[in-house]
């Protein structure tokens, strides 16, 4: 899914908006009205192509043109008529603008005493369909994909459409505001179900202000949001800010909606960040009354840290650093914090004990050792660097400035590895034989491109064995240990960039234990699809997430039967990485990933490369 916006709610014409959103670090947008003085329909193709191309100079691609198509009851001939030549100006649109995605009506805009009535009465719906099915070919003719919205109409007649006219690519346009206004009994029920059954059929989704950023009642994006990503929803979710204040301008109120959206938009592996943990620890801290004080610099996953830091106990959050305005100021609004765009001013903050390093990959390095040169301890993000000599230098400086450095590994949390790494401890598996890993997730050419294109790229990411899978090859080092070998096959299948976006690898261990892992990025479903298997001569163990799944599943195998307990419990004191961190500096308690280790996962994944790119897929020896 992606972040999208309706032009016009800024309340200025598309060429004087284009900029501000740019500004707001958006790269999508939705096109209704308000665009060379007009609404998109009634534009010309020589205005059409103009358009075009003012989104391809400001970069962005559209996510929907939100039309008004049969947004109209139960009209007679003339209105019918006007309806579909408006449909031959859409197509045209969509033909030059290249946006298929069409939001649309079907001629039901009841009175409010008939609100519903579509859903339960065959012979009015017979009438929309009478007056509908000569658009519907038309549009299906034309390869659009209509998704219908329930304003004016309630979820159940879109749905009720939508099974008689039996198109499978279309879908649903689902106004939440709307919905918790209609349907109040219905998600009172059981929520996350109510919510599941809108998200299932949505092509789009619409957040207004009403409900986000204005008013008492407070629709749960954060559940919706998780929600899309568990369901694998990839389309729009397009700001229709409908500005209920008029003391606040339409852009303004616009983009408090956006920060609304920003702040419940779910991280990329959100689907496994590893388990919340406060309920079953104490989360006492005798350093409470010294907290540790932490920036963080990086605001893109780094949001999703600072939130965390506030909400740990002996933890404070100082200062947030981003290059991009809108982005440090998001995270200051939602955490309190001070904001900066300039790392200088985290350097020189003397209430600064420790920076939390999250930028790009490749400058992982770079940060760190003008903190730890700064007299800071520094806390880094996975991948620690893109080479071991970038780990070598931070462990070096670290080292020579007697200061503390660590690797963000907290997928070292999460239960299941956990008590996998206790039952090879306990050697319940016997002799170890093979271990085989996969993750299977979708990237859009979107998400390459956002914030300068630095993903994908040699220099400053890699590829999925860089960026996503780190996240499960630490998680086979934790428990595992280095292999003495690897080789490795890469493949860039689907996205025009410069490393790979599937890769096989297989790793040989000095014990002869063998690990095999895949990792692509072009699976259809926007999902973190997830599997981890291994056995030895006397056991077995499975964990699966994501994909088909409703919930993770992890099962043992001894003594001829599967049970889902794990032979011995294992568990952590620590909330996250952050409060292992401040834990080590108050109390020397050792760190959840020392910065040796978080070389090894570099060390492994250098080897791979050089094994796919420059070996033609030979045995590398690991350099641990």
């Amino acid at each position: 899914m992606f972040k999208s916006i309706f032009t016009d709610e800024l309340g200025m014409d598309l060429e004087q908006a284009l900029p501000i959103l740019k500004s707001w670090g958006l790269t999508r947008c939705d096109l209704r009205g308000k665009i060379l003085q007009m609404p998109f329909e009634k534009l010309e193709a020589d205005q059409l192509r103009a358009v075009k191309a003012l989104l391809d100079n400001a970069g962005f691609r559209l996510g929907c043109l939100e039309s008004s198509l049969a947004k109209v009851h139960l009209p007679g001939p003339d209105v019918i008529a006007a309806e579909a030549d408006k449909l031959e100006h859409i197509i045209r649109a969509a033909d030059i603008l290249d946006c298929r995605l069409v939001r649309s009506f079907f001629f039901w805009q009841p009175p409010r005493a008939e609100l519903g009535s579509l859903a339960s009465r065959p012979d009015q719906l017979a009438k929309v369909l009478e007056a509908f099915q000569p658009l519907a070919r038309r549009a299906r003719e034309a390869g659009l994909v209509l998704a219908f919205e329930n304003c004016g109409c309630t979820t159940d007649e879109c749905f009720a459409v939508l099974d008689a006219l039996a198109i499978p690519a279309w879908g649903f346009a689902w106004d939440a505001k709307n919905t918790w206004e209609i349907e109040q009994e219905e998600r009172q029920q059981d929520l996350d179900a109510f919510i599941q059954r809108h998200v299932r059929r949505a092509l789009a989704i619409h957040v207004k202000a009403t409900g986000s950023a204005y008013g008492k009642e407070r629709i749960p994006y954060e559940r919706i949001f998780a929600s899309c990503q568990k369901l694998g929803f990839t389309g729009p979710v397009s700001i229709e800010t409908h500005n209920p204040d008029h003391e606040i301008t339409p852009a303004e109120m616009s983009r408090r909606v956006l920060d609304v959206v920003e702040r419940a938009w779910p991280a990329a592996a959100a689907g496994v960040q590893h388990e919340q943990r406060t309920a079953a620890l104490n989360t006492s801290r005798p350093w409470t009354s010294d907290p540790v004080r932490f920036a963080v610099v990086g605001l893109g996953m780094g949001h999703s840290r600072a939130n965390e830091i506030i909400k740990t106990p002996g933890l404070k959050l100082v200062k947030v650093c981003d290059q991009i305005d809108a982005r440090a100021q998001r995270t200051a609004e939602a955490t309190g914090a001070p904001w900066t765009t300039d790392f200088q001013d985290i350097l020189n903050d003397p209430d600064v004990e420790v920076v939390m390093v999250m930028n790009e990959t490749g400058r992982h390095g770079e940060l760190a050792c003008q903190a730890l040169a700064a007299g800071k301890h520094a806390l880094v993000t996975k991948p620690m660097d893109m080479t071991t000599a970038a780990c070598d230098r931070m462990i070096t400086l670290a080292r020579q400035n007697r200061r503390l450095l660590a690797v963000d590994h907290s997928f070292r949390l999460r239960q299941h590895t956990m008590d996998l790494r206790q039952a090879i401890a306990d050697n319940w598996f016997g002799r170890l034989l093979n271990a085989a890993a996969s993750l299977r997730i979708l990237r859009t050419m979107d998400y390459f491109n956002a914030n300068g294109g630095w993903r994908g790229t040699r220099l400053l990411d890699g590829g999925v064995l860089s960026n996503q899978s780190v996240h499960h090859i630490d998680e086979l080092l934790f428990c595992l240990g280095t292999p003495a070998a690897v080789r490795a096959d890469v493949w860039t299948q689907n996205h025009p960039i410069e490393m790979e976006d599937m890769a096989l690898a297989i790793w040989k261990y000095d014990s002869g234990l063998v690990v095999h892992f895949l990792a692509t990025t072009n699976f259809p479903q926007s999902t973190w699809y997830h599997q981890l298997e291994m056995h030895g001569d006397q056991g077995a163990f499975i964990h699966r997430e994501g994909g088909a799944l409703s919930a993770p599943e992890t099962t043992w195998f001894k003594n001829n039967a599967w049970q889902p307990q794990a032979p011995a419990t294992a568990s952590s004191p620590w909330l996250n990485a952050m409060d292992n961190f401040a834990a080590a500096l108050r109390t020397g308690a050792p760190l959840l990933c020392p910065a040796a280790e978080g070389r090894a996962a570099v060390a492994v994944i250098n080897a791979m490369y050089e094994s796919a790119y420059h070996q033609k897929g030979q045995w590398v020896a690991v350099n641990a």
